[in-house]
């Protein structure tokens, strides 16, 4: 059993700045291993109230022998720790602990890869992943580390159950470093506004 210091009734369990603003952008870089090599990644995600959002990733592997070469992911991610504990005033007031539990998340997104001596985009396929990140500092914004992984399948793998490349199927593990910023895009209170 954790020990939870005492709040006074009815106050609110700490955000440390999540919904400081409804809109987090991350924006970071760093590896993704494979057992066909190492790619660099810059890495792009949107999340509205820090749990749910849009991803982008590219993955470049110029200068090494990864297989595939390139890669392009865009897909979902869903966090669903965050909001699930916040309302339930579950926080334990331990600021780095608390932002990393609420940071596991899930991706399912598509992937468009580019096998050696082939063009990019020739072939396609699935992403599904896992990832947590810690806070460097204690707080929403700032600098984080990103720890993700998991298993891309290329469509002939899903249809066919063929398995002939390093592109078909492969289990994959990205670590990046990303500044998170939270801003007010007014997204919740959208439809709350006075009509002008």
């Amino acid at each position: 059993m954790i020990a939870v210091p005492a709040r006074g009734e009815g106050a609110p369990a700490p955000t440390y700045g999540r919904i400081d603003g409804d809109l987090g952008i991350v924006i970071g870089a760093g590896a993704v291993v494979s057992a066909r090599g190492v790619r660099a990644e810059g890495e792009l995600r949107l999340r509205y109230l820090d749990t749910a959002g849009v991803l982008l990733t590219y993955e470049e592997g110029a200068g090494s022998a990864a297989e595939p070469r390139r890669c392009l992911v865009a897909g979902f991610e869903l966090r669903p720790v965050f909001l699930a504990r916040w309302l339930r005033s579950m926080e334990t007031e331990k600021a780095r602990f608390d932002l990393t539990l609420d940071s596991i998340g899930l991706e399912i997104a598509a992937v468009w890869m580019q096998p050696e001596h082939r063009g990019f985009g020739a072939s396609a396929g699935l992403q599904i992943g896992l990832g947590l990140e810690v806070p460097l500092t204690g707080a929403a914004t700032g600098p984080w580390i990103g720890i993700r992984g998991g298993l891309r399948f290329s469509d002939d793998a899903m249809a066919y159950g063929s398995v002939q490349s390093a592109e078909d199927r492969a289990a994959y593990l990205a670590v990046t470093l990303a500044w998170h910023e939270m801003v007010s895009a007014h997204l919740v209170d959208m439809g709350d506004e006075a009509p002008r």
